[in-house]
């Protein structure tokens, strides 16, 4: 993220004044004007979703409409997960892959009972949607949700905010998603989110969403939360972000998401196989990746930065963390990384090379903290 104060060169999103209005300090994020910290801070906003409520706005990522009888096997061809058996209203988290197994973006995907709904990361969006439209466009409506924004309702204390504007949506369960009236706005909304805590997506007319966004932050729960936390928030939990822990040399089997590839696409699954790299992941799956993505642990209060190379005793490199700070929750450094197979047995202890001197890290769960995600 780059601060930048010539904000008319940047997109902005529909909540760009109020963000401004709020005290927000802005920042250039994938062409985009957002927030990255209020005047209360990272540590609090941080603070405060995990123990009330937190307003995130993501409108700069891309939503996208696939329509059409074929779609779910179209879209199926092109990502590891089961599409064609996901169920109405059922969310899945999935990759895009390249020809190598590699992960050109990670994605959301909805069955809303009438289309494929479908959010991607903003930084990736443009070439996901000629992704879609090279491999897809003569088989399935393509429609780029331009406009519409993104709010992320997230916190301990979200599902009884969201109770006083439809009740009906504290019946949601974690990934699964539906339509709603929220403020006199139709949206579609899912129950999840990227910070380990329970929550709402709200997809909201673009017209309307900052008065919903107002609604919102009206309630004594609800704070707004910039980027900062949002990432520090992530961290914690333990997701990847793509661009950082996931890029087009790294599959899913090294990322440590093996889950994510689906059993009806595994090599003794129904569908086996189908989509770009598949024998390459497929064989990785079986017999298991050179590198992994673990948790690192470091000593000390110093954080351990994304980039700091890590060795083991021999002082030999063995892996390189990718994203890293400080874990507000858990009040110590946290990080998350790749290093060779032979070093990502728990309890491993290695070293980070900082600023030439060495830390000791310790090879731990990627999890900092429990995910509360409401499941029933």
């Amino acid at each position: 993220m780059a601060e930048s104060h010539n904000n008319a060169e940047m997109a902005k999103t529909p909540l760009y004044d109020l963000h401004v209005e709020c005290g927000a300090k802005m920042v250039e994020f994938a062409g985009y004007a957002m927030p990255v910290t209020f005047p209360a801070g990272i540590i609090k906003e941080h603070l405060h979703t995990r123990t009330k409520a937190g307003l995130f706005d993501v409108s700069h990522m891309g939503q996208v409409r696939l329509k059409g009888a074929g779609a779910a096997e179209a879209l199926e061809a092109l990502v590891p997960g089961d599409i064609v058996g996901l169920e109405k209203g059922a969310q899945r988290y999935t990759l895009f892959t390249n020809d190598k197994g590699g992960i050109l973006d990670d994605l959301m995907v909805t069955n809303t009972g009438e289309d494929l709904f479908l959010v991607v990361n903003a930084a990736c969006k443009e070439q996901d949607i000629a992704h879609l439209r090279k491999h897809l466009g003569d088989k399935v409506e393509i429609e780029v949700l331009e406009d519409r924004a993104l709010l992320a309702l997230q916190g301990p204390t979200a599902a009884g905010v969201m109770e006083e504007l439809a009740p009906e949506l504290t019946k949601l369960v974690f990934m699964t998603g539906a339509w709603a009236t929220l403020d006199g706005a139709e949206c579609f909304v899912t129950r999840s989110g990227y910070t380990g805590e329970d929550g709402y997506e709200i997809s909201v007319p673009a017209d309307r969403a900052e008065a919903l966004a107002r609604k919102l932050l009206a309630h004594p729960d609800v704070e707004a939360i910039g980027l900062g936390a949002r990432d520090s928030l992530r961290l914690e939990a333990g997701l990847c972000l793509y661009g950082h822990d996931l890029d087009t040399d790294t599959n899913l089997v090294a990322a440590n998401l093996k889950w994510v590839l689906s059993k009806p696409r595994r090599a003794d699954g129904e569908r086996a196989g189908g989509f770009p790299g598949a024998d390459v992941t497929l064989s990785e799956f079986a017999e298991g990746s050179p590198r992994k993505r673990v948790g690192l642990a470091p000593q000390g209060r110093a954080p351990v930065r994304e980039g700091v190379e890590i060795v083991n005793g021999e002082g030999q490199v063995v892996g390189v963390v990718t994203s890293g700070g400080y874990g507000p929750s858990v009040e110590k450094p946290v990080a998350m990384g790749y290093v060779n197979t032979d070093c990502s047995a728990m309890g491993t202890e290695l070293k980070a090379i900082v600023r030439g001197k060495e830390v000791p890290v310790t090879v731990v769960s990627a999890t900092f903290v429990e995910h509360r995600y409401y499941r029933g």
